[in-house]
């Protein structure tokens, strides 16, 4: 039988899993998808399930009962289980490896098999993510109890960055407070980035160590990076994924004594801490009440930009968020071309609103047009359903590409070239 490994990606109020079959060893082929499952709505009931198999299809099944990450991933194993037409994951044992995406790594550089001292790390860096790291180690948790003869490795959005140079991950503090408390910008979206990294590598074929790109992974979290010679040299993210753009709940930047003018409860504890999620104030209003959510009512971007500049903008509520949104964006691509050096084989937009967003890119990209970068507007319509896809225009001095990002496929991946490490002795 072949090995199956999970991927898993357990949010605040969803889990997603994928199951991959790993290539013959010796080959150099990518894990093959057989299936994807996902459970939403958590915190907002009833959850819903939607689930893919080939052809077969389950859209937003309804599931009474199913409130935590853990009660979601016990349902989506054993219907995987269960699946007649998913001969290869007959029963749990076929399960080899399981891939967890965890936002923030810390200090580590690279994925973890998540052993008590991996654990034990992860949950202290709770505090710098309450909102990220608890999830995905619910999951963890409960992957130990049902999988005891698999192997949990954890994949660190944080550590695709930890090439970044210290005079770019300092910040200006005491330092001896900040390596005592751990205090310097990480960056995030690391497992987007390295998938982004690999496969515009491949489709320009220039090698990865010589592949210099400004990279937007634009969704309901956003952010930019500047990738030099195939590492991370800056992001726009922090100390935690709150800081640079905004998004659906979260600010983005701000000026950091905002938030005390805002509420003189800045620092006191949220109602939604817990002994295992300890969250200020300013922390939740920050992470889950701003961004399009407190502009415009909706954390949906699709209907900000479709809405914006037409007449149901009346107030111009729309036009505000999306030419922000835009206007934070450039703030990156500028800064990061300069340390390029000008020499930046491509800018590429992924992420769902990258991926989705015609007239986001279009109008960015519009920005950046003194810099040489310039869209075919029927390239850009029409992108069809390749990983990456050219919508620059003939002529232009630099390219613009789209890239459909794969977290999932990136951790499977990894699990496959470094087999060796992660098997047990």
């Amino acid at each position: 039988m072949p090995e199956i490994i999970l991927s898993i990606n357990a949010g605040s109020s969803s889990v997603k899993i994928s199951v991959y079959k790993a290539p013959s060893a010796g080959t150099n082929h990518d894990p093959t998808q057989l299936a994807e499952a996902v459970i939403s709505g958590l915190t907002a009931p009833p959850a819903s399930l939607k689930y893919t198999r080939g052809d077969e299809k389950v859209d937003d099944k309804s599931l009474d009962g199913i409130k935590s990450q853990e009660e979601a991933f016990r349902y989506i194993l054993d219907f995987l289980v269960k699946d007649k037409g998913l001969p290869e994951m007959g029963k749990i044992e076929d399960i080899h490896f399981t891939s967890h995406r965890v936002v923030h790594g810390g200090g580590y550089e690279r994925s973890q098999v998540i052993d008590k001292e991996t654990y034990d790390r992860i949950e202290e860096l709770s505090d710098l993510a309450p909102l990220h790291n608890a999830p995905a180690l619910t999951i963890v948790k409960a992957v130990s109890s049902l999988l005891p003869h698999a192997t949990n490795i954890a994949y660190f959005d944080s550590s695709f960055h930890s090439t970044i140079p210290a005079h770019i991950h300092a910040y200006p503090i005491d330092p001896v407070v900040a390596k005592k408390n751990k205090l310097r910008k990480y960056g995030f979206h690391g497992i987007s980035y390295a998938f982004i990294t690999h496969a515009v590598s491949k489709y320009l074929q220039k090698p990865a160590s010589e592949l210099n790109i400004i990279a937007l992974h634009l969704g309901s979290g956003a952010s930019a990076c500047c990738i030099k010679n195939g590492h991370s040299f800056d992001t726009s993210m922090g100390l935690t994924p709150l800081a640079g753009l905004p998004g659906a709940t979260r600010s983005g930047s701000i000026d950091p004594s905002l938030m005390f003018h805002f509420t003189h409860s800045a620092g006191k504890p949220s109602r939604s801490s817990s002994e295992h999620m300890h969250i200020t104030q300013a922390e939740e209003i920050l992470n889950k009440n701003s961004g399009w959510k407190a502009l415009t009512g909706t954390t949906d971007f699709g209907v900000i930009s479709n809405k914006a500049g037409t007449d149901e903008d009346k107030d111009g509520t729309y036009s505000l968020a999306f030419d922000l949104f835009v206007d934070r964006i450039l703030n990156y691509v500028g800064p990061y071309f300069v340390k390029l050096d000008g020499k930046v084989d491509a800018l590429v937009f992924a992420g769902g609103i990258g991926e989705k967003g015609v007239k986001l890119r279009a109008m960015v990209v519009e920005g950046v047009r003194c810099l040489g970068f310039e869209v075919d507007e029927g390239r850009n319509e029409k992108l069809g359903g390749d990983v990456v896809v050219d919508i620059s225009k003939e002529g232009a001095r630099f390219k613009t590409l789209v890239c459909r990002t794969d977290e999932q496929l990136e951790m499977a991946r990894g699990v496959v070239e470094e087999r060796g490490r992660f098997e047990r002795k």
